[in-house]
């Protein structure tokens, strides 16, 4: 229900104040500049045209990211800049701005693409787009789970080319979750709306790891907290939920994949920074654990002739695990209130506390 609401917070216009804006307030030289740096999703796009308080540049595409020195060179003098993931926001970018740049505004859950203490120094507002993503990242870590515990891949494809013969007692064996001990790395709401939908699965038990245990988000799944070794170590199915920062670079490595149990599945859907690839693929091509679901990967897009896709016990997806029309709508227009919220000096439906 909390989702729910937020969701039409997020959909709603927001109003603008004194009535219908007059001509002056039309005129173009008069109104903050804002440049968006995709063709974002059309409910957030509507509510920026209708809002009336914004002179909006836009790059038209979906399709490929703005380049670089574009960017660099359509952010000069801008009041205000709605981002996804693709773009780096730095000091650089912020350089090219300049200082009329009071608001950003990422539609995105993860940061770790702007560089917070160059946007605190400058008095920079910044939105995000946490929570409206929740069911459906929790609902594509499922598939993602189930897809590769069962290894439903692979089965596709031996049906598809002839692999398909005679029925075998051990081919194209895979992994259940009943009676099992489920992980979450990074205990958020994300990590309790898998738990959740797992649970009719008959999981037998639900640990997790985190900075601090978090009592009232654990009782909702009546989840265990445990030390990251032990996470490692009576996992069979280890979901990797937490934010890319410092401390998570990387954290999912040799050390961490030695001590899992050789049946185990690791799935992830936060941010491919947190795994060590390369330390994965010797997991996976040794059998030291079972199989792997990716939904996020360091580059993005991965490239094709990259060793992770050359296993048939790994999993990829290319980022798509809020990608449904209802949410990838929301996120636009959460993005697009932030921006506007911002622009009037007004407190954001969801902004970082830097």
């Amino acid at each position: 229900m909390a989702l729910h609401r937020l969701q039409r917070i997020a959909v709603a216009p927001l109003s603008v104040s004194g009535g219908a804006p007059t001509k002056v307030q039309r005129e173009m030289s008069t109104l903050p500049r804002v440049y968006v740096t995709r063709q974002i999703p059309p409910e957030g796009l509507r509510l920026l045209h209708k809002s009336g308080q914004v002179q909006l540049e836009l790059w038209d595409s979906d399709d490929v990211p703005v380049p670089r020195k574009e960017l660099l060179q359509r952010v000069k003098g801008v009041d205000g800049l709605l981002c996804v993931l693709t773009e780096k926001v730095d000091a650089e970018l912020l350089d090219a701005a300049g200082p009329n740049l009071k608001v950003l505004s990422t539609m995105s859950v993860g940061y770790d693409h702007l560089n917070l203490e160059e946007l605190k120094k400058r008095g920079i507002h910044v939105g995000y787009t946490p929570d409206v993503l929740t069911d459906a990242v929790a609902e594509l870590t499922v598939a993602l789970l189930l897809t590769t515990s069962r290894r439903l891949i692979e089965a596709a494809h031996e049906a598809k080319t002839g692999g398909w013969g005679t029925w075998r007692t051990l081919w194209l064996c895979g992994y259940e979750l009943a009676n099992s001990t489920v992980g979450i790395l990074g205990l958020g709401r994300i990590g309790v709306a898998i738990a959740e939908r797992l649970a009719p699965f008959k999981v037998r038990k639900f640990i997790y790891t985190d900075v601090a245990p978090r009592p009232e988000l654990a009782k909702a799944i009546n989840a265990e907290y445990v030390s990251m070794d032990e996470l490692a170590k009576q996992s069979d199915f280890l979901a990797v939920c937490c934010a890319l920062t410092p401390e998570t670079n990387k954290i999912c490595d040799r050390n961490l994949f030695s001590k899992m149990k050789k049946t185990s599945i690791f799935i992830n859907t936060s941010r491919g920074g947190v795994v060590n690839q390369e330390d994965l693929y010797e997991a996976l091509s040794t059998g030291q654990i079972a199989a792997a679901g990716l939904d996020v990967t360091v580059p993005e897009p991965l490239p094709t002739n990259h060793p992770l896709f050359t296993l048939k016990n790994c999993v990829i997806l290319p980022h798509i695990a809020s990608a449904s029309y209802t949410t990838r709508n929301a996120m636009s227009a959460l993005a697009a209130n932030n921006l506007l919220l911002g622009l009037r000096g007004e407190p954001m439906i969801k902004g970082l506390n830097l």
